[in-house]
């Protein structure tokens, strides 16, 4: 699925009654989505905001709204009644608009507040898609003021709000699983010993994912069946991050700058592999490319939570070896390896 603008013209648009989030992968670009402070945040916060989506944060149900048809006066005693400060205009499942608190406003000062909702409503938006990274949602939160985006599904039918509120809530309940598995707290993770978890290694495997242009909605499923394949494994969870940190930024750039390729994991005994060849149209300047904050991505890429410049330097300083070649208009490879032996010793600078 290829993510573009949505964009729901109509009347005036007043900069507080914009919902600005989406994204589209026009622009050829080096890094994957820029996770905010990607280059200080612990593994497992970068892992939670590659692998949870819009669609996992947002409130689904009971989705407060109005019709075109309802005054301004209607739209005020909702937004009082619920304690909310914006309500979509919505018919059947079809987003028409948005009416703010800031509309009441101006409707009472202006004495149109018995208007319908239609004539005063912000008509022109942009909304988020429910498959869309949370990492997207999180840099919007950052960079614009508002509260609240709407949230459609790939037929453009409204399906869920998502609030800052929305997003710290499912953050800090994944954060307290994970650190809760990260102590031992569970009787199966205590009673787990270390010669179990070596003889779970198996003697070779290896898996091929296929990764295509611009199909965002399965960019991330090889990171996450690399990771459970380690986990099955018994490999130490802090080399296992480290494993799919590379593996997701991997698997974002052949999507996104290519176009297409495979993604290969290889475990043995003593080391997992990660071979990611896409099929061009290659990198002119590899060192460039490498660099920490190098990116291709317009102001717009940009300004949507792509374009970092950290894909493959985040890649390179989780690996214990990192190789790249790449040949224009051929393609790139790239090679990263994690060394088994003496796991729990394993990289912490990212």
């Amino acid at each position: 699925m290829e993510y573009k603008p949505t964009i729901l013209t109509g009347g005036e648009v007043r900069s507080d009654d914009q919902i600005i989030a989406a994204h589209n992968k026009s622009a050829r670009r080096v890094s994957g989505p820029a996770l905010p402070g990607a280059e200080d945040s612990p593994l497992v916060i970068m892992e939670l905001l590659q692998r949870l989506r819009v669609k996992d944060v947002m409130r689904s149900r009971e989705i407060i709204s109005v019709e075109r048809t309802d005054s301004m006066r209607f739209a005020q005693n909702l937004m009082k009644r619920n304690k909310i400060s914006g309500v979509p205009v919505l018919e059947g499942k079809r987003l028409f608009g948005i009416v703010s608190v800031n509309d009441i406003i101006s409707a009472l000062e202006g004495g149109w507040i018995h208007d319908t909702c239609q004539q005063h409503m912000a008509t022109n938006l942009i909304v988020l898609e429910e498959d869309m990274p949370l990492a997207f949602a999180i840099k919007y939160f950052q960079n614009y003021t508002f509260g609240r985006f709407p949230v459609l599904n790939k037929d453009r039918d409204l399906v869920g709000i998502v609030s800052q509120r929305d997003v710290m809530r499912v953050l800090m309940k994944e954060l307290t699983d994970e650190l809760t598995r990260l102590e031992g707290a569970t009787q199966q993770d205590k009673g787990i010993e270390p010669s179990k978890s070596e003889g779970a290694l198996p003697y070779y495997s290896m898996r091929q994912f296929v990764v295509v242009h611009n199909d965002l909605s399965s960019a991330g499923k090889a990171a996450n069946e690399i990771k459970k394949m380690l986990s099955d494994s018994g490999v130490d969870k802090k080399f296992i991050r480290r494993v799919a940190v590379a593996a997701y930024e991997l698997e974002i750039n052949i999507c996104i700058h290519s176009v297409g390729g495979t993604l290969t994991f290889i475990l043995d005994t003593e080391k997992a592999t990660i071979v990611a060849k896409d099929n061009g149209p290659g990198i002119e300047d590899v060192e460039w490319a490498c660099r920490d904050g190098t990116s291709t991505a317009n102001d717009w890429i940009r300004s949507m939570g792509f374009g970092a410049g950290m894909g493959l330097s985040n890649s390179k300083r989780v690996a214990d070896t990192f190789d790249i070649k790449s040949k224009i208009p051929t393609g790139t490879t790239v090679m990263c390896t994690f060394n088994l032996s003496g796991q729990n010793n394993v990289k912490q600078d990212v």
